[in-house]
């Protein structure tokens, strides 16, 4: 099974090598992600970003629904280890 998560570009780089990375803000975790893949990528983008790779760009709305939806499961699956006996 594979999962992206949508995230916020907050910086775009381009590397000696050729390849453009970014700095992708996941909801307040933030984590370097290539980007080359995305050629038209903006500041302020969203990104779909799977194993370090930036796939393709997102919705903001859809972006910020998913984001909710994946905080509301961390805090379910806590709460379930709180509560396991």
């Amino acid at each position: 099974m594979c999962l992206a998560v949508p995230g916020k570009v907050l910086s775009i780089e381009a590397r000696p090598d050729g390849l453009s990375y970014s700095r992708v803000d996941f909801g307040g975790t933030i984590k370097e992600a290539c980007v080359s893949y995305v050629p038209d990528l903006r500041v302020g983008d969203f990104v779909l970003v799977h194993a370090g790779f930036a796939l393709d760009t997102v919705d903001p709305e859809e972006a910020q629904k998913t984001l909710e939806l994946l905080t509301q499961m961390d805090a379910l699956a806590e709460q379930a280890e709180k509560d396991r006996p």
